[in-house]
This record gives structure tokens, C-alpha cells and sequence, in this order.
């Protein structure tokens, strides 16, 4: 087998994985987000403020999981592209 062959199975191999862990922690991120934001309505006594700060912070999350995605997806691209060429 060529070493580009052996290359590209890696880099297949660690796309993938980082794909299935990125979606199992996002799915893990969202299940705790419905649970939070539940116990936040139920509970009369947390103020407005925090209940604000609470729904930036899980903006600001989401934000960076999505921009780690893009930003990993981008890198995977010029990898496989660098293994493609010639």
C-alpha cells in the first residue's frame, strides 16, 4: 500500500472519530442546556440577571463549539487536500 493510501486512511480515521466525539459532546452540551434552562424557569428565586447571564453563557458555548467544528472541518479539508494532490 502507498504511504499517500496509509495517509489518507488516517486522516479518514481521525475525521471521523473527531466527528462522533464532536457529536456525542454536542448532543451531551445540549441535553444539559434543556436541563438548566428547565430548572432556571422553575425556580422563582434566581434573578433576572442571572437568568441572563445564564442564557449568554450558553450562547457564548454554542458559539465555540461551532466555531471549533468550522474551524476543525477547514483543517481536515487542507489535509486530505495536501494527500490528494498529485
Amino acid at each position: 500500500m502507498e504511504p499517500k493510501q496509509i495517509a489518507k486512511q488516517m486522516i479518514d480515521f481521525s475525521k471521523t472519530a473527531f466527528d462522533n466525539s464532536f457529536e456525542a459532546m454536542a448532543v451531551l452540551q445540549d441535553q444539559t442546556e434543556k436541563m438548566v434552562t428547565a430548572m432556571i424557569e422553575q425556580n422563582s428565586l434566581m434573578p433576572e440577571e442571572g437568568k441572563k447571564a445564564v442564557a449568554d453563557w450558553i450562547k457564548s458555548y454554542k458559539k465555540g463549539r461551532n466555531d471549533l467544528k468550522v474551524a476543525a472541518d477547514e483543517s481536515f479539508k487542507k489535509v486530505e487536500s495536501f494527500f490528494a494532490a498529485k
